[in-house]
């Protein structure tokens, strides 16, 4: 059974504009899928509709379940239970989930104490080191104690990861989580997506315009146009620079069944250039001030078990 099945999905703002259209998709665990499209293609309004956040007055028809839970129409009190538990969630831009005031290690602290997955403060204190560093960050204590303006970009996007990954997931849910960064900062963030899948069975919804960031991630790729799925399959694929399956002699990506009508490839028109095969290191060197050399940290411990007699504080 798949983790996440999307039937039939259509999202409606107010005014009558859909900004998705009777979409459906699957995505089991462990695996990859990748929503790509240009702005306002509505691959963002349909991972915002998976986290149940699609916008007020916003009408959202289908189905959309993780596991066993059908989450449209879940009342909001259990809608927040599922996200951060059930559903990570890494946005485009850190400060979007990071408070500036407080340090990365406190934010954590808090996360793990509301989710039930910590007895005690000192307890889920312990617990921020370890998840840092199973989102790469090198100096795992030093960034517990940090404000977030004292990090790089780059390392702050690892926080932020840190923070969606707190609670085990089983859903990560990226929308353009790499855009900010430079070339070698946004190859080493993808390859962590790869890592986390494989240690933890996590699945990855990842939203993207970025040619290159979906051939690296792999897997499935579902390109949105429109509102409407465009065309679908294994990335290695459709996104092959040569003709192949579902490509024109023109190398562009084929709509759904024989004989559709043709998209033009995405990104065509911004000139990006594919990842490089996986295990290659990218070409660009860092500028200064970017992320230093992640150090490989321990797996995520995943969810705390409460140690037995031990006092609140």
């Amino acid at each position: 059974m798949s983790l996440l099945t999307i039937d039939r999905l259509t999202v409606e703002h107010p005014g009558g504009v859909r900004a998705v259209q009777d979409v459906s998709l699957r995505l089991d665990t462990g695996r990859a899928l990748v929503l790509l499209g240009e702005s306002g293609s509505g691959k963002t309004t349909l991972a915002r509709a998976v986290l149940g956040l699609p916008g007020r007055g916003t009408a959202v028809h289908g189905s959309i379940r993780l596991g066993d839970t059908e989450l449209l129409g879940l009342p909001e009190r259990e809608l927040a239970r599922v996200r951060g538990r059930r559903i990570g969630y890494v946005p485009q831009d850190p400060s979007a989930t990071l408070d500036p005031l407080r340090r990365i290690g406190t934010q954590l602290a808090e996360v793990l104490r509301v989710h039930g997955l910590a007895a005690t403060r000192r307890e889920a204190r312990a617990a921020a080191p370890p998840l840092l560093a199973a989102a790469g960050l090198p100096e795992p204590e030093r960034a517990a104690s940090a404000y977030p303006h004292e990090l790089s970009g780059g390392l702050r996007q690892r926080a932020a990861i840190a923070l969606a990954i707190a609670c085990g997931p089983e859903l990560l849910v990226a929308d353009e989580p790499t855009t900010a960064l430079d070339t070698l900062v946004r190859a080493r963030i993808l390859d962590l997506f790869t890592t986390l899948r494989t240690e933890r069975g996590l699945a990855l919804l990842l939203v993207t315009h970025d040619l290159s960031a979906a051939a690296r991630i792999g897997d499935t790729v579902a390109v949105l146009a429109d509102g409407r799925l465009a065309a679908t399959g294994p990335a290695k694929e459709l996104l092959s620079p040569a003709k192949g399956p579902g490509r024109t002699a023109g190398g562009e990506i084929k709509g759904p069944g024989d004989g559709g009508p043709a998209l033009p490839a995405v990104g065509a028109r911004r000139g990006v250039r594919a990842a490089p095969g996986p295990g290659a290191e990218p070409g660009a060197t860092a500028r200064d001030g970017s992320e230093p050399a992640a150090v490989p940290g321990p797996s995520f411990p995943g969810p705390l078990v409460p140690s037995p007699g031990e006092p609140s504080r």
